[in-house]
Protein backbone atom coordinates (compact mmCIF):
# COMPACT_ATOMS: atom_id res chain seq x y z
CA UNK A 1 0.00 0.00 0.00
CA UNK A 2 1.47 3.25 -0.99
CA UNK A 3 0.26 4.50 2.25
CA UNK A 4 2.34 1.89 3.87
CA UNK A 5 5.48 3.64 2.13
CA UNK A 6 4.94 7.19 3.19
CA UNK A 7 4.38 5.56 6.86
CA UNK A 8 7.37 3.65 6.80
CA UNK A 9 9.61 6.69 5.22
CA UNK A 10 8.28 8.86 8.09
CA UNK A 11 8.84 6.78 10.52
CA UNK A 12 12.50 6.16 9.28
CA UNK A 13 13.02 9.78 9.15
CA UNK A 14 11.79 9.89 12.77
CA UNK A 15 14.32 7.44 14.18
CA UNK A 16 17.30 8.57 12.14
CA UNK A 17 16.94 12.25 13.49
CA UNK A 18 16.26 10.79 16.87
CA UNK A 19 19.55 8.86 16.75
CA UNK A 20 21.62 11.16 14.63
CA UNK A 21 20.04 13.77 17.50
CA UNK A 22 21.33 11.28 20.54
CA UNK A 23 25.18 10.95 18.68
CA UNK A 24 25.80 14.55 18.23
CA UNK A 25 24.34 14.59 22.22
CA UNK A 26 27.05 11.88 23.27
CA UNK A 27 30.05 13.79 21.06
CA UNK A 28 29.18 16.61 23.32
CA UNK A 29 29.70 15.19 26.31
CA UNK A 30 32.65 13.33 25.42
CA UNK A 31 34.50 16.20 24.27
CA UNK A 32 33.37 18.44 27.45
CA UNK A 33 34.77 15.13 29.44
CA UNK A 34 37.80 15.82 27.40
CA UNK A 35 38.08 19.26 27.80
CA UNK A 36 37.55 18.74 31.54
CA UNK A 37 40.63 15.71 32.01
CA UNK A 38 42.58 18.04 29.83
CA UNK A 39 42.26 20.67 32.29
CA UNK A 40 42.62 18.73 35.87
CA UNK A 41 45.87 16.61 34.00
CA UNK A 42 47.44 20.84 33.32
CA UNK A 43 46.61 21.48 37.15
CA UNK A 44 48.47 18.47 38.66
CA UNK A 45 51.35 18.50 36.24
CA UNK A 46 53.69 16.11 35.19
CA UNK A 47 52.23 13.50 36.69
CA UNK A 48 49.14 14.01 34.68
CA UNK A 49 50.98 14.52 31.60
CA UNK A 50 50.09 10.71 30.34
CA UNK A 51 46.41 11.40 31.29
CA UNK A 52 46.79 14.71 28.88
CA UNK A 53 47.26 12.40 26.14
CA UNK A 54 44.47 9.59 26.60
CA UNK A 55 42.27 12.98 26.83
CA UNK A 56 43.22 14.63 23.67
CA UNK A 57 42.86 11.49 21.92
CA UNK A 58 39.44 11.16 23.60
CA UNK A 59 38.43 14.73 22.16
CA UNK A 60 39.50 13.43 19.12
CA UNK A 61 37.26 10.82 18.87
CA UNK A 62 34.26 12.79 19.90
CA UNK A 63 35.46 15.17 17.06
CA UNK A 64 35.27 12.24 14.45
CA UNK A 65 31.98 11.20 16.07
CA UNK A 66 30.14 14.56 15.92
CA UNK A 67 31.67 14.86 12.27
CA UNK A 68 30.52 11.43 11.20
CA UNK A 69 26.64 12.46 12.68
CA UNK A 70 26.85 15.58 10.55
CA UNK A 71 27.74 13.69 7.38
CA UNK A 72 24.94 11.35 8.00
CA UNK A 73 22.12 13.87 8.45
CA UNK A 74 23.36 16.02 5.61
CA UNK A 75 23.16 12.61 3.53
CA UNK A 76 20.75 10.86 4.81
CA UNK A 77 17.89 14.01 5.44
CA UNK A 78 17.34 15.04 1.90
CA UNK A 79 17.01 11.03 0.65
CA UNK A 80 14.30 10.49 3.30
CA UNK A 81 12.50 13.69 2.65
CA UNK A 82 12.38 12.88 -1.36
CA UNK A 83 11.45 9.33 -0.33
CA UNK A 84 8.40 10.66 1.81
CA UNK A 85 7.51 13.01 -0.91
CA UNK A 86 7.29 10.56 -3.97
CA UNK A 87 5.08 8.42 -1.11
CA UNK A 88 3.02 11.62 -0.60
CA UNK A 89 2.69 11.55 -4.55
CA UNK A 90 2.40 7.47 -5.33
CA UNK A 91 -0.62 7.68 -2.34
CA UNK A 92 -2.15 10.90 -4.51
CA UNK A 93 -1.89 9.46 -7.81
CA UNK A 94 -3.00 5.81 -6.40
CA UNK A 95 -6.43 7.39 -5.08
CA UNK A 96 -6.92 9.75 -7.77
CA UNK A 97 -7.01 6.59 -10.30
CA UNK A 98 -9.13 4.98 -7.57
CA UNK A 99 -11.58 7.44 -7.71
CA UNK A 100 -11.66 7.84 -11.22
CA UNK A 101 -12.37 4.23 -11.61
CA UNK A 102 -15.17 4.47 -9.64
CA UNK A 103 -16.48 7.09 -11.02
CA UNK A 104 -16.31 5.42 -14.64
CA UNK A 105 -18.31 2.30 -12.74
CA UNK A 106 -20.95 4.89 -11.55
CA UNK A 107 -21.70 6.29 -15.31
CA UNK A 108 -21.14 2.55 -16.85
CA UNK A 109 -23.40 1.23 -14.90
CA UNK A 110 -26.07 4.24 -15.65
CA UNK A 111 -25.50 4.29 -18.82
CA UNK A 112 -26.29 0.16 -19.39
CA UNK A 113 -29.58 0.68 -17.57
CA UNK A 114 -30.33 3.90 -19.96
CA UNK A 115 -29.17 1.95 -22.75
CA UNK A 116 -31.81 -0.86 -21.59
CA UNK A 117 -34.42 2.05 -21.08
CA UNK A 118 -34.14 3.03 -25.02
CA UNK A 119 -34.25 -0.31 -25.77
CA UNK A 120 -38.00 -0.44 -24.10
CA UNK A 121 -39.19 2.22 -25.41
CA UNK A 122 -38.71 1.07 -28.65
CA UNK A 123 -39.77 -1.91 -28.69
CA UNK A 124 -42.86 -1.73 -26.70
CA UNK A 125 -43.82 1.19 -29.55
CA UNK A 126 -43.99 -2.06 -31.80
CA UNK A 127 -46.58 -3.92 -29.36
CA UNK A 128 -49.57 -5.21 -31.63
CA UNK A 129 -52.40 -3.81 -28.55
CA UNK A 130 -50.91 -0.47 -28.86
CA UNK A 131 -50.56 -0.24 -32.30
CA UNK A 132 -54.12 -1.57 -32.51
CA UNK A 133 -55.40 1.89 -29.93
CA UNK A 134 -53.86 4.46 -32.35
CA UNK A 135 -54.82 3.05 -35.30
CA UNK A 136 -58.64 1.91 -34.88
CA UNK A 137 -59.55 4.87 -31.97
CA UNK A 138 -62.08 1.95 -30.66
CA UNK A 139 -62.22 2.26 -26.86
CA UNK A 140 -61.98 -1.18 -25.89
CA UNK A 141 -58.59 -0.95 -27.55
CA UNK A 142 -57.50 1.59 -25.95
CA UNK A 143 -58.82 -0.32 -22.85
CA UNK A 144 -56.64 -3.42 -24.00
CA UNK A 145 -53.33 -1.44 -24.74
CA UNK A 146 -54.02 -0.43 -20.93
CA UNK A 147 -53.65 -3.89 -19.94
CA UNK A 148 -51.09 -4.28 -21.65
CA UNK A 149 -48.74 -1.45 -20.34
CA UNK A 150 -50.48 -2.35 -16.73
CA UNK A 151 -48.86 -5.90 -17.36
CA UNK A 152 -45.47 -4.74 -18.67
CA UNK A 153 -45.24 -2.12 -15.56
CA UNK A 154 -45.60 -4.42 -13.04
CA UNK A 155 -42.55 -6.97 -14.63
CA UNK A 156 -40.40 -3.92 -15.05
CA UNK A 157 -40.44 -2.31 -11.48
CA UNK A 158 -38.04 0.31 -12.62
CA UNK A 159 -40.73 2.76 -13.91
CA UNK A 160 -43.35 4.84 -12.46
CA UNK A 161 -45.66 4.65 -15.22
CA UNK A 162 -46.21 4.17 -19.42
CA UNK A 163 -48.38 6.42 -21.41
CA UNK A 164 -49.39 6.30 -24.91
CA UNK A 165 -51.10 8.98 -26.69
CA UNK A 166 -52.41 9.54 -30.25
CA UNK A 167 -51.36 11.97 -32.83
CA UNK A 168 -53.28 14.51 -31.51
CA UNK A 169 -51.83 14.17 -27.75
CA UNK A 170 -54.34 12.57 -26.21
CA UNK A 171 -53.67 10.25 -23.85
CA UNK A 172 -55.23 7.09 -24.20
CA UNK A 173 -54.11 4.92 -22.11
CA UNK A 174 -51.38 4.25 -19.17
CA UNK A 175 -49.79 1.59 -17.35
CA UNK A 176 -50.29 2.56 -13.70
CA UNK A 177 -52.73 4.00 -11.46
CA UNK A 178 -51.12 6.27 -9.24
CA UNK A 179 -49.71 10.08 -9.28
CA UNK A 180 -52.93 12.35 -10.23
CA UNK A 181 -55.93 11.07 -11.33
CA UNK A 182 -57.46 12.10 -15.22
CA UNK A 183 -54.28 11.09 -17.05
CA UNK A 184 -56.24 9.16 -19.53
CA UNK A 185 -57.68 12.20 -21.66
CA UNK A 186 -55.68 14.43 -20.56
CA UNK A 187 -54.02 16.64 -23.48
CA UNK A 188 -49.99 16.10 -23.37
CA UNK A 189 -49.20 17.84 -26.79
CA UNK A 190 -47.08 20.42 -25.21
CA UNK A 191 -45.17 18.20 -23.61
CA UNK A 192 -41.76 17.55 -24.30
CA UNK A 193 -41.69 13.96 -24.79
CA UNK A 194 -44.71 14.09 -26.82
CA UNK A 195 -43.02 16.25 -28.96
CA UNK A 196 -39.58 14.65 -29.04
CA UNK A 197 -41.44 11.58 -29.93
CA UNK A 198 -43.54 12.43 -33.00
CA UNK A 199 -40.27 14.16 -34.13
CA UNK A 200 -38.61 10.92 -34.19
CA UNK A 201 -37.60 9.92 -38.05
CA UNK A 202 -38.09 5.88 -37.68
CA UNK A 203 -38.72 3.81 -35.41
CA UNK A 204 -34.98 2.62 -34.45
CA UNK A 205 -35.03 6.30 -32.82
CA UNK A 206 -35.99 7.70 -29.41
CA UNK A 207 -36.27 10.48 -27.56
CA UNK A 208 -34.07 11.11 -23.55
CA UNK A 209 -35.34 14.01 -21.91
CA UNK A 210 -32.88 15.61 -19.11
CA UNK A 211 -33.98 14.16 -15.21
CA UNK A 212 -36.99 16.55 -14.03
CA UNK A 213 -40.25 16.21 -11.48
CA UNK A 214 -43.13 15.12 -12.96
CA UNK A 215 -46.09 16.70 -11.79
CA UNK A 216 -48.78 14.09 -12.21
CA UNK A 217 -46.64 11.76 -11.05
CA UNK A 218 -45.27 13.86 -8.30
CA UNK A 219 -41.07 12.37 -8.81
CA UNK A 220 -37.99 12.99 -10.83
CA UNK A 221 -38.17 10.96 -13.79
CA UNK A 222 -36.05 10.33 -16.76
CA UNK A 223 -38.19 10.12 -19.95
CA UNK A 224 -38.20 8.18 -22.78
CA UNK A 225 -40.00 8.36 -26.25
CA UNK A 226 -41.02 7.22 -29.45
CA UNK A 227 -43.75 6.77 -31.65
CA UNK A 228 -45.95 4.36 -32.13
CA UNK A 229 -46.26 3.69 -36.06
CA UNK A 230 -48.40 2.16 -38.54
CA UNK A 231 -48.24 -1.38 -38.68
CA UNK A 232 -45.64 -1.68 -35.64
CA UNK A 233 -42.92 -0.81 -38.81
CA UNK A 234 -39.60 1.08 -38.41
CA UNK A 235 -40.75 3.44 -41.24
CA UNK A 236 -45.02 3.68 -40.75
CA UNK A 237 -46.79 6.47 -40.04
CA UNK A 238 -46.63 8.21 -36.97
CA UNK A 239 -50.19 7.18 -34.88
CA UNK A 240 -48.86 8.63 -31.68
CA UNK A 241 -46.68 8.33 -28.81
CA UNK A 242 -45.37 6.19 -26.14
CA UNK A 243 -43.87 7.92 -23.11
CA UNK A 244 -41.83 5.95 -20.53
CA UNK A 245 -41.35 7.43 -16.92
CA UNK A 246 -38.30 6.15 -15.45
CA UNK A 247 -37.91 5.98 -11.76
CA UNK A 248 -34.93 8.10 -11.58
CA UNK A 249 -34.68 8.82 -7.88
CA UNK A 250 -34.76 5.81 -6.69
CA UNK A 251 -32.89 3.74 -9.53
CA UNK A 252 -29.77 6.20 -9.47
CA UNK A 253 -29.86 6.53 -5.45
CA UNK A 254 -29.32 2.86 -5.39
CA UNK A 255 -26.20 3.18 -8.31
CA UNK A 256 -24.56 5.50 -6.02
CA UNK A 257 -25.03 3.95 -2.82
CA UNK A 258 -24.12 1.05 -4.31
CA UNK A 259 -20.39 1.75 -5.23
CA UNK A 260 -17.90 -0.13 -3.30
CA UNK A 261 -15.93 2.20 -0.53
CA UNK A 262 -13.57 1.02 2.01
CA UNK A 263 -13.71 1.35 5.66
CA UNK A 264 -13.65 5.21 6.86
CA UNK A 265 -14.58 6.32 2.82
CA UNK A 266 -17.85 6.44 2.82
CA UNK A 267 -18.53 9.33 5.24
CA UNK A 268 -15.84 10.92 3.50
CA UNK A 269 -16.80 10.59 -0.14
CA UNK A 270 -19.32 11.91 -2.21
CA UNK A 271 -20.51 10.37 -4.96
CA UNK A 272 -22.04 12.04 -8.11
CA UNK A 273 -23.95 11.68 -11.63
CA UNK A 274 -23.64 15.02 -13.19
CA UNK A 275 -25.42 16.22 -16.01
CA UNK A 276 -22.99 18.00 -19.30
CA UNK A 277 -23.25 21.29 -17.20
CA UNK A 278 -22.09 20.09 -13.97
CA UNK A 279 -25.85 19.97 -12.38
CA UNK A 280 -25.95 16.85 -9.79
CA UNK A 281 -28.40 14.56 -10.72
CA UNK A 282 -27.94 12.12 -7.79
CA UNK A 283 -25.85 12.11 -4.79
CA UNK A 284 -24.85 9.61 -1.98
CA UNK A 285 -25.65 12.32 0.65
CA UNK A 286 -28.93 13.10 -1.23
CA UNK A 287 -27.86 16.40 -1.51
CA UNK A 288 -28.36 19.50 -4.35
CA UNK A 289 -29.85 17.30 -6.52
CA UNK A 290 -31.09 19.38 -9.65
CA UNK A 291 -30.32 22.64 -7.36
CA UNK A 292 -26.03 22.20 -7.55
CA UNK A 293 -23.49 22.72 -9.68
CA UNK A 294 -20.15 21.08 -9.70
CA UNK A 295 -17.51 22.41 -11.99
CA UNK A 296 -15.38 19.77 -12.95
CA UNK A 297 -12.05 20.67 -14.10
CA UNK A 298 -11.57 17.67 -16.61
CA UNK A 299 -9.06 19.84 -18.78
CA UNK A 300 -10.76 18.34 -21.75
CA UNK A 301 -10.18 14.24 -20.40
CA UNK A 302 -12.79 11.78 -20.38
CA UNK A 303 -11.42 10.61 -17.14
CA UNK A 304 -8.86 12.12 -14.65
CA UNK A 305 -8.50 12.87 -11.15
CA UNK A 306 -7.34 15.69 -9.56
CA UNK A 307 -6.84 17.39 -5.62
CA UNK A 308 -8.48 20.54 -4.55
CA UNK A 309 -9.35 22.34 -1.25
CA UNK A 310 -8.11 19.48 0.62
CA UNK A 311 -9.96 17.43 -1.85
CA UNK A 312 -9.52 14.48 -4.31
CA UNK A 313 -11.86 14.42 -7.29
CA UNK A 314 -11.94 11.46 -9.48
CA UNK A 315 -14.33 11.92 -12.71
CA UNK A 316 -15.26 9.82 -16.05
CA UNK A 317 -17.82 11.05 -18.47
CA UNK A 318 -19.95 8.35 -19.97
CA UNK A 319 -19.01 6.25 -22.10
CA UNK A 320 -22.06 5.04 -23.99
CA UNK A 321 -23.54 1.72 -24.49
CA UNK A 322 -24.23 -0.10 -27.94
CA UNK A 323 -26.53 1.71 -29.01
CA UNK A 324 -26.67 4.28 -26.49
CA UNK A 325 -24.46 7.19 -26.91
CA UNK A 326 -25.12 8.62 -23.29
CA UNK A 327 -26.11 12.57 -22.52
CA UNK A 328 -22.98 13.47 -21.98
CA UNK A 329 -22.39 13.00 -18.14
CA UNK A 330 -19.93 12.24 -15.80
CA UNK A 331 -20.10 10.08 -12.53
CA UNK A 332 -17.74 12.01 -10.08
CA UNK A 333 -16.55 11.07 -6.41
CA UNK A 334 -15.28 13.52 -4.03
CA UNK A 335 -13.31 12.57 -1.17
CA UNK A 336 -12.35 14.85 1.62
CA UNK A 337 -9.03 14.43 3.39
Amino acid sequence: MPERVVRLAEEVGRVTGEKLQGIEQVARSTKMLALNALIESARVGEAGAGFAVVAREVGEVADRARALSEELSSELRPRIDELTVLGHELVGRVRGQRLADLALNVIELMDRNLYERSCDVRWWATDGALVDALATGDPAAARHAGDRLATILRSYTVYLDLWLADASGRVVARAGTGGAPGVVGSDVRDEPWFRAALATRSGDDYAALDVAPHRALGALTATYATAVREGGRADGRPLGALGVFFDWERQAQAIVDGVRLGPGEREATRVLILDRDGLVLAASDRAGVLAERVALRTGDRATGAYEEDGRAVGFAATPGYETYAGLGWYGALVQQG
